[in-house]
C-alpha cells in the first residue's frame, strides 16, 4: 500500500512559513511529482495537474507580477481552484503577490514561503515524498546485514528465525529487524528494509526473552535499515520433497512490485542455519560479480561427457 503524508507534515519537515490557507493544512499529497505553473501563468490550463505540489520560483514570480491585475486575479482563481492541489510553495524568500493570496484564501489553499532556492527545494521536497509516498508493506520475518547483503529471513512461527539472527550476530552480522520487517520500494526494483520504532533493535528468543541487541553487543551490530537483496525461506525438512542440490533452478518471490532471489533451507537438527546464510550471501555476492559455481559445474561436466564419448567412438 502506498505511504501517506499532508501539507502539515511538509510544513513541519522543511519548516515553511504559512501565509494563508491553514485550514488546508490537512490537505493530502497524493504524488511525489512537483509542478512548476510556468505554462499556466500564461494562461494555459488545458494540462494542468491539480494534484501536484505547485513550485513558483522568481521566473514564475516575476512574470506574474508583469500582468494586469484582472489577469492576475484570473490566474490565481484557476491555480488554486482544485481541492486536489496540495498547496503552493513559493521559494527564495519571494514575497506571495496580494491577489494570489486573496484568491487562495478565498478556497482555502495553503500558501508557502521558503527562502531556499528554487532547484534545491524541488528535489528536497522531491526526494521527501519519495520517501514518504513509496509502497510499503510489512512481512513477519528477521532481515540481516551479511557481508553487506540484505538477507530477509521468513518463516514458520518458531522455525528459528531469531535464533539464527542472533548467531549471525555473534558472527559479526548486523541486525536490522526482528519479528516485523517494514518494506518500502523507494525505487524501482530496489526494496529498503527497517524495524518498527517500538521494537527496533530488539530481538526475541523464546526461553530468554527480548533482548537488546545494541546493548549486548554495541552499535556495531546493528543497522537501522538496509536494502533488501535475497529472502531466505526457512522450511522444517520434508523426507519425501526433492530439495535444489546444484542451485542451477533459481526461483524468486515477490515483494510489493520487486522479484527477488529465493533461497529455501530446510531445517532439521545439525544443521548450522547461519553458516548456510552466510554462503547464500557470498554465492549471491559472487553471482552478481559474474561467477556462477553451479553453471560453471555443468559446463565442466558436459564438456567432460563430450570428451569422453569422443574417445569412446
Amino acid at each position: 500500500m502506498p505511504g501517506k503524508t499532508k501539507v502539515s507534515d511538509l510544513v513541519n519537515a522543511f519548516r515553511l512559513e504559512i501565509v494563508c490557507g491553514e485550514e488546508g493544512l490537512k490537505r493530502p499529497i497524493l504524488v511525489a511529482d512537483l509542478h512548476r505553473p510556468g505554462l499556466e501563468m500564461a494562461g494555459y490550463f488545458n494540462f494542468h495537474p491539480q494534484d501536484r505540489i505547485h513550485i513558483l520560483g522568481r521566473t514564475e514570480i516575476t512574470f506574474f507580477s508583469a500582468l494586469s491585475e484582472e489577469e492576475q486575479r484570473e490566474r490565481a482563481r484557476l491555480l488554486c481552484s482544485s481541492e486536489e492541489t496540495p498547496c503552493i510553495v513559493i521559494t527564495r524568500g519571494l514575497p506571495a503577490p496580494n491577489v494570489l493570496v486573496e484568491e487562495a484564501t478565498k478556497l482555502q489553499m495553503p500558501v508557502l514561503l521558503t527562502n531556499t532556492q528554487t532547484t534545491i527545494m524541488f528535489s528536497r521536497i522531491t526526494g521527501y515524498l519519495e520517501k514518504r509516498l513509496a509502497p510499503s508493506t510489512t512481512i513477519h520475518g528477521v532481515l540481516v546485514d551479511v557481508y553487506g547483503v540484505g538477507m530477509l529471513i521468513t518463516g514458520g512461527s518458531g522455525i528459528g528465525k531469531s535464533e539464527t539472527a542472533l548467531e549471525l550476530v555473534k558472527r559479526g552480522h548486523r541486525l536490522v529487524a526482528d519479528d516485523a520487517v517494514e518494506i518500502s520500494q523507494t525505487e524501482d526494483r530496489v526494496l529498503t528494509g527497517t524495524a518498527p520504532e517500538l521494537i527496533r533493535h530488539l530481538l526475541e528468543i523464546r526461553g530468554v526473552g527480548i533482548i537488546n541487541m545494541m546493548t549486548l553487543f554495541g552499535a556495531g551490530a546493528i543497522r537501522n535499515m538496509k536494502k533488501i537483496s535475497v529472502v531466505v525461506m526457512l522450511e522444517n525438512w520434508q523426507q519425501d520433497k526433492q530439495y535444489d542440490r546444484l542451485g542451477l533452478d533459481e526461483e524468486t518471490t515477490q515483494i510489493i512490485d520487486t522479484h527477488l532471489p529465493l533461497v529455501t533451507i530446510p531445517v532439521r537438527p545439525g544443521r548450522n542455519l547461519a553458516v548456510i546464510i552466510e554462503v547464500a550471501a557470498m554465492n549471491y555476492r559472487l553471482k552478481q560479480m559474474g561467477y556462477n559455481a553451479a553453471l560453471q559445474f555443468t559446463n565442466k561436466l558436459t564438456e567432460s561427457i563430450a570428451l569422453d564419448m569422443e574417445e569412446m567412438d
